[in-house]
């Protein structure tokens, strides 16, 4: 068997060729000729261009960074041996268990992707969102538009006087922003004793703790705890103030979190939420 047929990017077109739309969470769409993703939807889905899937697959670019590397992985729900692979072919080293993982295995996408129109997120243990779906664009906007070293609920919450970047473009208000203050903190504790040498841990510690002197003075009370449940207030600028709950569920081997919100059934909040799907953002891509 040649390299061309083994290498990058005949593996990447294999797996690609493998997931359906309906697996990855896309809409039916009339008219398909394969089972498999179309280029423009993995390239959707990776938030990469579609020229460069091209290149990918044709050989043409074969060095990935681990960025892309990752956010293929995500795309196209590799489990953690075909992720590492992926990282091989690409001559990058694989993630180990001693730095925050960015990979969601395939069953956690498969039971959010079934939540329908909940808004969801994924986040990291360093509380990096990582995924989110379309309704949660349309409910906080479009974390697209934000470069993805922004795309930090601690730089949202914390700011340093460098920061330029929102996680929510909608502006959100906590029941009691200083229990959720606390608790974010907290579980950052928590993080950088799991993951002492994760460089990208260790570097937003010490641009907060430097930088932010609010997050400094939670810092010093030392609190260890995981976040788990909040309620808040969105006030979006078509539908106005929408109060949701916020569930926060936590993968006990990656830590990875998935943040769900919901309104009271039969709400007013329900039907607003229903709204927003409307006349809320374009639909957003994985990171």
């Amino acid at each position: 068997m040649s390299a061309d047929e083994t290498g990058l990017g005949a593996t990447i077109r294999s797996w690609r060729n493998r997931l359906t739309p309906a697996a990855a969470g896309l809409p039916a769409r009339h008219g398909r000729r394969t089972s498999g993703l179309r280029r423009e939807e993995l390239a959707e889905l990776a938030g990469l261009s579609v020229d460069y899937i091209v290149r990918l697959e044709q050989g043409r670019s074969t060095t990935p960074s681990a960025q892309v590397a990752g956010a293929l992985s995500r795309a196209l729900h590799l489990n953690r041996a075909e992720r590492d692979h992926l990282y091989q072919l690409a001559g990058l080293r694989a993630p180990d268990d001693n730095t925050i993982s960015e990979h969601i295995p395939p069953g956690m996408q498969r039971v959010i992707q079934r939540l329908g129109d909940t808004p969801v997120a994924v986040f990291a243990a360093d509380w990096r969102l990582l995924w989110w779906n379309r309704s949660w664009a349309a409910l906080l906007g479009d974390p697209a538009t934000i470069p993805p070293d922004e795309r930090s609920l601690v730089r949202a919450r914390f700011p340093v006087a460098s920061d330029r970047g929102q996680l929510a473009t909608w502006p959100v208000t906590e029941l009691d922003p200083e229990a959720s203050d606390r608790a974010i903190v907290a579980d950052l504790r928590r993080a950088s004793a799991r993951y002492p040498n994760d460089p990208r841990l260790t570097r937003l510690l010490r641009r907060t703790i430097d930088g932010n002197p609010r997050f400094a003075e939670l810092w010093q009370e030392g609190a260890v705890a995981n976040h788990t449940e909040d309620r808040k207030t969105v006030r979006h600028p078509s539908v106005g103030d929408i109060t949701v709950n916020c569930d926060i569920l936590t993968a006990t081997d990656t830590d990875l979190k998935v943040v769900i919100y919901t309104t009271e059934l039969d709400s007013e909040d329900a039907t607003k939420l229903d709204l927003t799907r409307v006349t809320g953002t374009a639909p957003s891509r994985s990171v």
